[in-house]
C-alpha cells in the first residue's frame, strides 16, 4: 500500500464531506467538546504545516518547541481567522505542503515531531490517522455515515505497533506476550498481525477496532472481543495517537463527549 497515496485520498475524502457546507454549518458543534466543524479543519491543517515544518527545517521545528505555549494544540484549532471558504482553501494548500515535503525526505531520514522523531512513512500514517479520526468527528457532526476502506490498516497498525506506548502512558508495565489480533477488512480480507499461538487475541470487524484506537467509540458500542487478561485490558487502554490519553467518549446515549484533541 502506498501510504503517501493513501494519506492523500484520505484526505480528499474528508474534503468531500466540508467542500460544499454552507457558511453556517462550518459552526456546527463535534463530539469533541467546543470544538466546531471548522477548529477540526483549521486543527488538521496547523497540524500538516508543522510536520511540513518539521520534514523541510527540522532545526526551525525543533526550536519552535522550545518557546511553544503549553495550549499550542488549542490554539492551533483555532479558526477565528478563516472563513470558511479560506480555510478550505489553506487546508487544501497544507495537505500538498506535508505531501511534497514527506515525500522529499531521503530514505532512512527521521523527522522529528512533538513526541519521539519518525520515519516519513510513519509520519504519513500518523496523518492519515488523525485525518480519518478528525474526519469521524465531522461525519458525526453531520450524521453522515462513511464507507470505510482498505486505509483502516494503516491506523490499525499504528494502534497495534503502539501497544506498549498504551500501556506506559496509562502507568503500567507492557505484557510480555505478543498478542494475535485479526480483524476483517472492509474488503473482506482478513489482516492479522502477531503469532496465532498467543494465548492473547484480539478480533473484530477493523472499523470498530479503529474506532476504538482513535477514542471515538467507547468500547461498549464496538463490536471487538478480546481473549485473555492482558489483551481485554489492552482494549480499555488502546490508542492510535501519541501524548495523553484522554477521557475518550462515553457510551451511546451517555454524558456530552469530553473533549479530544488527537
Amino acid at each position: 500500500m502506498d501510504i503517501f497515496a493513501d494519506m492523500a485520498a484520505e484526505g480528499e475524502a474528508l474534503d468531500a464531506l466540508v467542500a460544499g457546507l454552507a457558511p453556517e454549518r462550518w459552526a456546527l458543534p463535534t463530539p469533541a467538546e467546543g470544538w466546531t466543524i471548522a477548529h477540526q479543519i483549521t486543527h488538521l491543517m496547523w497540524t500538516d504545516r508543522q510536520a511540513a515544518l518539521a520534514a523541510t527545517d527540522p532545526g526551525a521545528f525543533v526550536e519552535s518547541l522550545r518557546h511553544a505555549a503549553p495550549d499550542l494544540v488549542e490554539r492551533g484549532a483555532d479558526p477565528s481567522a478563516y472563513p470558511p471558504g479560506g480555510l478550505l482553501a489553506a487546508w487544501r494548500r497544507s495537505r500538498a505542503e506535508v505531501a511534497e515535503a514527506l515525500r522529499a525526505v531521503p530514505p532512512g531520514g527521521r523527522v522529528p515531531w512533538f513526541g519521539p522523531p519518525m520515519a516519513a512513512p510513519s509520519m504519513a500514517t500518523a496523518r492519515l490517522m488523525e485525518t480519518w479520526a478528525h474526519g469521524q468527528d465531522v461525519a458525526d457532526a453531520l450524521g453522515v455515515v462513511r464507507t470505510p476502506t482498505d486505509r483502516l490498516r494503516h491506523v490499525a497498525h499504528i494502534a497495534i505497533r503502539a501497544r506498549d506506548y498504551a500501556f506506559s502512558v496509562n502507568g503500567l508495565p507492557a505484557p510480555k506476550e505478543p498478542f494475535h489480533i485479526v480483524l476483517d477488512s472492509p474488503s473482506g480480507d482478513r489482516w492479522s498481525w502477531g503469532p496465532s499461538t498467543s494465548a492473547q487475541k484480539v478480533t473484530g470487524p477493523a472499523l470498530d477496532f479503529c474506532l476504538l484506537a482513535v477514542r471515538r467509540r467507547h468500547r461498549d458500542d464496538v463490536s471487538v472481543a478480546a481473549r485473555g487478561a492482558d489483551a481485554s485490558r489492552w482494549l480499555g487502554l488502546v490508542q492510535a495517537f501519541a501524548g495523553p490519553p484522554g477521557p475518550g467518549r462515553p457510551p451511546a446515549q451517555g454524558a456530552p463527549a469530553a473533549p479530544s484533541t488527537h
